[in-house]
Parts: structure tokens; C-alpha cells; sequence
């Protein structure tokens, strides 16, 4: 009876997967991007990568359960040695590039929290502009936090588990407030549905064209993020080979409903013209915007006197502040020293530089950790002086750094799925679990879904240079670029070792 009580029970792994892939902060993104056209995307996200991707990474996971060096294990044991170290070199990147874009928006929830809304465009130290001045301030969070961490100072870790609980308050909020404000309007819409098409189609100028628009599906695949960290709890279930696919098709569903209902809701409060084009809402300050004025347009469909109205607002967005800051520095915490220790501690040490490999007494890759800072902040100083010398205001800016984060981080899904027919045709192999057993039905499916994420990631790479904007371009393609020209310097180091 012990073990039973051990087992998750299908309700349970449907939470987990929700409360580890839904993100509150996706929905408003999504609407500033797309209005609600984001829906059919989000949706094309679910059925042709979220589900069938979900279950390929369970798979892997529960064959390679004893393996410690995460989706390194995974493609080591499917295609060989030198393509797991770039693949997981360039899944590094994203964490790096994730840094890179949170040191920079934990200013704006602070400035928010201070004064109800962004107030970073107006922020200068000694003679630097705002761009500059943000960056100068994430340049030293980073320092901080890896000085804190490397020696074991790892408290503040535990405030993310405060930001998750605000951050699900924060989904009640909009679902209630949001009906309220429907009701007391009488079923009226702040974003006004014209025709069917506004379901696929964006309101940005940014998304007007055909290969703008389909590069928004990295958007998707991005929202959806997370699932190979899933992967592994097979083991842990009741009956796997049934409950597993039963909770990531439930798991889906739910999270594309909840995706799509959210994208709506915000609609109900919110005209895209007035309040995100008026207002020069920015990738960095969407969430705080759309939060405030939620309490706004609740306070006016309350009664409230305008400047009672305002002041709800304000009180709404600095709540979205205080849950989003815990999350981002409980996150940043652990990220910091978790993805890459995990990397280092799983690949064999022969493939990195002594000093990278060792451990200090606190138990960190100290070296390591401190490159990883060097590496961060030198992106920070390159974006930060580049976007204050060409003069471009925070929503471009934070818009670049947007598309760095998504195309990094949606890359080495590519490498996990493209590996996945290796992994299958490996013999000799403990398979406990297995969902695709028909090796036709296993490729067509594998060739969907990199379809899916090969066209989102070159669609998301090439618009920029299309449009004329280089900017954008070129530093969309460096993180992935360098990250994976430094892992083949390794490689070929290694090499060079080998034969001396």
C-alpha cells in the first residue's frame, strides 16, 4: 500500500504539467502581439507540438531515467556524443540569452511596485540614458547574483514558490475581474470582433505579412516551454503507458483553453488601439499595462470615481509587480547555476577545460559560473550600446531580446525531436514506456512537428532582415550562432587532445 500512495494519480500530473508550462505572463504578450489572432496559434502550438513533442520527451525520459545529465543523456544515447554537446550547448544559450532579458525586466516590476507603472524610460545615472541605465543596473544584478550563488547563498530561491502563488491569483483576478467588467458593460468588448479572421490575424503592423504572421507560432512553442523537464516523472505514475498520454492530451487541451480564454479575456478590458498602441506598450511593461488597466476599467464598471478608478489600477498593476519580481528572482536563482551545473555534471569531463569542471567547497562551478556571467553581461553591454547609439526606444529594444529568448530556446527542441527516429531504431534499449510503436505513424508525426518549429524559428530569423530591420536580425541569429561555434571549439579541442 506504501507504493501505491507514492504513485501520481492522473489529476495530479495534469496540475503539474499546467502549474510548470502555463505562464501567466504569455497571455498579455500574446494580445500586445497579435490581439486575439494569438488564439489559432496558441491552439496550432498545442496539436502540433505541445502533445505529440510531450510524449516523444516522455519517452526519452523514462529510458534514460538513471542518465543525470538531463536532455544531454537523452541525445548522447540517440545520436552520439559531439551532437548532444551542441544541441545542449545551444539549450545552455537560451538559459543564458533567458538571463540576458530577465536581468533587464526585473527593473521595470521594480519600477512598477514604486510607482504603479514603468517608469525605466526616464531613468538616467550619471549622464547615462535609460537604455544604458537599465542595462548598467542588470550588468550588476548579475554579478550579484553570481557572487550570492557560487557561495551557496541560495535563499532568495525560495521566493519563486510566492511569485507562483501571485501569479495564479493573478489569472483569478483577470477571469473574475474581466467577467465583472463583461456583465457590467452588457456584453460589450473593449477590443471590438469584426470579422472570423481577427481569430488568426494581428492588429501589430509588425505582423502583416504572411511569413511575420507564421513566425508568431515561435510565440506558441515558447508559451508551451518546459516540457522536457516533464519528461522524467513517468516513473513516478500509476500505469504509465496509459496515464502519461492521457495527461499530456488532457494537459494541452487545457492549457491551449486556458491560453485562449486569457488572450480573450484580456479583449473584454482592453481596445489594442488605446491602450497598447497609444500607450507604446512594450514587451518589457505589457503585463503591468494590461494589469492596470484592468483595475481601471473594473473601477469605472464598479461606479468609481475616476480618480478611485486609478488608483485601483495602479494597486493591480503593482501587485502584478510584486508577484512577478518574486518569480523572476527565484527563477534567476536557480537558473543561474542549475541548467549549466547539470550540463557539466552529465557530459564527460574531458570535454571541457580543467578549471570549468571543478567544484568549489560550496559545491558550484565557480569557474564556470563565473564565465557564464561574463558571457551574459557582454550581451547586456553589446545590446544596451548599440540600441542607445542607433536611438531606438524600449519597445524595439525589448522586442530584439524577445526574439533572441524565443529562437534559443525553441531551437533545441528541433535537435530532441530531429533525434527522436535515432533513439527509436536503438536496440538493446529498456523502453518502460512507449507511446509511438508504429515507425511509419512515429516519422510522419516527427516531421510535423519540425516543420512546425523549423519554419517558426527560420520564418522568426528572416522577417527581421525582410523588413529591413538588421538590427533585429543579427541579433536574433548571434546567441544561437556564437553558442554553437564556441561548443565546436570545444569539440575540436577535445579532438586535438586525443590525438597528442
Amino acid at each position: 500500500m506504501g507504493e501505491q500512495k507514492k504513485k501520481l494519480s492522473l489529476g495530479a500530473l495534469v496540475l503539474m504539467i499546467f502549474t510548470t508550462i502555463f505562464g501567466f505572463g504569455n497571455t498579455p504578450t500574446a494580445f500586445q502581439q497579435m490581439g486575439y489572432g494569438a488564439i489559432f496559434w496558441y491552439i496550432v502550438g498545442a496539436i502540433l507540438f505541445f502533445i505529440p513533442a510531450g510524449l516523444m520527451f516522455a519517452e526519452y525520459g523514462s529510458t534514460f531515467k538513471e542518465a543525470k545529465g538531463g536532455i544531454y543523456s537523452w541525445l548522447e544515447g540517440s545520436i552520439g556524443e559531439k551532437w548532444a554537446f551542441i544541441a545542449t550547448f545551444m539549450w545552455l544559450a537560451s538559459w543564458l540569452i533567458w538571463m540576458v532579458m530577465i536581468a533587464q525586466k526585473i527593473w521595470i516590476t521594480l519600477a512598477t511596485i514604486i510607482s504603479g507603472h514603468d517608469t525605466t524610460g526616464s531613468w538616467s545615472f550619471l549622464g547615462l540614458n535609460s537604455t544604458l541605465t537599465v542595462g548598467l543596473l542588470a550588468i550588476l544584478w548579475m554579478v550579484f547574483v553570481t557572487w550570492a550563488t557560487t557561495r551557496g547563498i541560495n535563499t532568495l530561491a525560495k521566493v519563486s514558490s510566492l511569485g507562483g502563488i501571485a501569479v495564479m491569483v493573478m489569472n483569478v483576478i483577470l477571469l473574475l475581474a474581466s467577467a465583472f467588467i463583461l456583465i457590467a458593460n452588457h456584453g460589450h468588448l473593449a477590443q471590438p470582433i469584426h470579422h472570423l479572421s481577427d481569430f488568426a490575424t494581428s492588429p501589430s503592423a509588425q505582423f502583416q505579412s504572411p511569413i511575420a504572421l507564421i513566425s508568431f507560432v515561435i510565440y506558441a512553442i515558447f508559451a508551451y516551454g518546459g516540457l522536457e523537464s516533464i519528461g522524467g516523472v513517468t516513473d513516478s505514475l500509476d500505469k504509465p503507458e496509459k496515464t502519461f498520454p492521457k495527461g499530456i492530451m488532457i494537459g494541452g487541451v487545457v492549457i491551449a483553453v486556458g491560453y485562449s480564454l486569457a488572450i480573450f479575456l484580456w479583449g473584454v478590458s482592453a481596445n489594442w488601439n488605446t491602450v497598447i498602441l497609444a500607450q507604446k506598450a512594450n514587451l518589457g511593461n505589457i503585463t503591468y499595462v494590461m494589469m492596470q488597466n484592468l483595475g481601471l476599467e473594473l473601477g469605472k464598471a464598479m461606479g468609481m470615481s475616476p480618480a478611485a478608478a486609478a488608483i485601483m489600477g495602479t494597486t493591480f498593476s503593482r501587485f502584478a509587480g510584486v508577484g512577478m519580481l518574486f518569480a523572476y528572482v527565484g527563477s534567476f536563482f536557480v537558473l543561474s547555476y542549475s541548467p549549466l551545473k547539470s550540463f557539466i555534471m552529465g557530459s564527460p569531463k574531458e570535454l571541457w577545460p580543467k578549471k570549468m569542471t571543478e567544484l568549489n567547497k560550496n559545491g558550484m562551478p565557480a569557474n564556470s559560473m563565473w564565465l557564464q556571467a561574463i558571457v551574459v553581461i557582454v550581451f547586456i553591454a553589446g545590446i544596451s550600446i548599440l540600441a542607445s547609439i542607433t536611438h531606438k526606444e524600449a519597445t524595439f529594444f525589448y522586442n530584439v531580446l524577445t526574439s533572441m529568448s524565443n529562437v534559443s530556446t525553441t531551437l533545441p527542441y528541433l535537435f530532441l525531436v530531429g533525434a527522436f527516429p535515432f533513439f527509436k531504431a536503438r536496440e538493446g534499449l529498456d523502453r518502460p514506456f512507449e507511446v509511438y510503436r508504429s515507425r511509419p505513424w512515429m516519422l510522419t508525426i516527427v516531421t510535423v512537428v519540425l516543420l512546425t518549429v523549423g519554419i517558426g524559428v527560420v520564418f522568426t530569423a528572416i522577417s527581421p532582415f525582410i523588413s529591413g530591420d538588421l538590427f533585429t536580425g543579427f541579433w536574433t541569429v548571434a546567441g544561437p550562432v556564437f553558442f554553437a561555434i564556441i561548443a565546436w571549439i570545444f569539440l575540436v579541442r577535445r579532438e586535438k587532445n586525443k590525438n597528442i
